[in-house]
């Protein structure tokens, strides 16, 4: 289902004149997951600060937000970077656009910042265990949503983990994101893989329901070449915490945590934070000037705050899997509010 959340309540609060001066359209994706944390968060901070009110729609798909943002007709979205990448080629999710409408459609997005704080997890039940992930022959794999990055980076994992391809040795077993909890824990899968941040609140509640175990990619297989195609690929961006963190961030759940080494080491779903080119220039400084000096709260408001690897820094476009085969441009307003606040942005994310 999806919701719309209206996070002006702060506004109730302080006088009129210091009213949030705009109102802007978001969408997001479900609670519990890392981008709805953020544009929780970045809502309550651009209210604190008077810049805006986000009226955001949760539960969204964000391949349809990606569109509505480029068209315009939405003023803000998080965006797994594999998708403006489809967009401009006018492929997957996309095809029916067309690669020439595509590509002039991703020329309308720019970023305003970025995250790459979601970890691409192995996981199943300890009471129905998978006893070698490199061996998934014949089971049922929920691997993500109908179609979008998730479910691209899903098929990547068990392809990467096993060699199998969805529906060639494996079912893939595909839901819309607010059904991805209820159809685990009913048993319609042997396992799943999910890009998630830590901790996340899906695993969470799907432990509640029954111990699990939660597997990062081998070492060996990390370092493949295949392995390192689908760190570099479009969308992703490299993933690694110590164990023992991962670990602690979920202490006290019946989840445990499996590595080869002493690092949980996989590939991240790269995000950012997206909104029309179109958009005004002191707008765009306006919100993320407020989001730079939001830092404390982005992370302490959750435990996985400190994990949600957000730019509040310097942007040299590699970490934040941008500058490669992905394109996509910061929005000018943007680079002004980090190059005042003291941090370098690299050329490759210069309109």
């Amino acid at each position: 289902m999806i919701k719309k959340l209206f996070l002006a309540t702060a506004v109730a609060l302080i006088p009129a004149a210091a009213a949030a001066q705009a109102t802007l359209t978001a969408e997001t994706t479900t609670p519990g997951s890392t981008p709805h944390y953020i544009d929780t968060t970045l809502a309550a901070v651009l209210d604190s600060a008077g810049v805006a009110t986000m009226q955001i729609t949760e539960g969204a798909t964000l391949t349809n937000s990606v569109q509505a943002v480029a068209e315009g007709r939405l003023d803000m979205a998080p965006a797994p970077l594999i998708l403006p990448f489809l967009l401009s080629k006018g492929i997957g999710p996309y095809s029916g656009v067309g690669p020439e409408k595509g590509a002039e459609l991703a020329e309308n997005i720019r970023a305003l910042f970025f995250n790459a704080g979601s970890a691409q997890i192995f996981a199943y039940y300890n009471s129905n265990p998978v006893e070698d992930i490199r061996n998934l022959e014949g089971l049922r794999i929920w691997n993500g949503p109908p179609r979008g990055a998730a479910l691209t980076s899903g098929r990547a994992m068990i392809q990467l983990l096993a060699g199998l391809k969805d529906g060639e040795g494996y079912e893939g077993i595909q839901t819309e994101w607010p059904d991805t909890v209820s159809t685990i824990t009913g048993g319609g899968a042997d396992a799943w893989t999910i890009p998630e941040g830590l901790p996340s609140g899906r695993e969470i509640t799907i432990a509640a329901a029954g111990g699990i175990t939660l597997h990062d990619v081998p070492s060996d297989l990390l370092a493949s070449e295949l392995g390192q195609q689908i760190v570099a690929a479009p969308g992703h961006a490299p993933y690694s915490v110590p164990v023992d963190v991962f670990r602690k961030a979920y202490e006290g759940n019946d989840i445990t945590i499996v590595t080869d080494d002493d690092t949980f080491d996989s590939f991240a779903t790269a995000f950012a934070q997206i909104v029309p080119a179109t958009m005004d220039d002191e707008l765009a400084y306006n919100i993320t000037k407020a989001y730079l000096e939001g830092e404390e709260r982005f992370m302490t408001s959750s435990p996985r705050g400190p994990h949600s690897k957000l730019s509040f820094g310097d942007i040299d476009g590699k970490s934040q899997g941008a500058c490669g085969a992905v394109q996509i441009k910061m929005h000018p307003g943007a680079i002004r509010a980090f190059e005042e606040a003291g941090h370098t942005v690299a050329d490759c994310l210069k309109p």
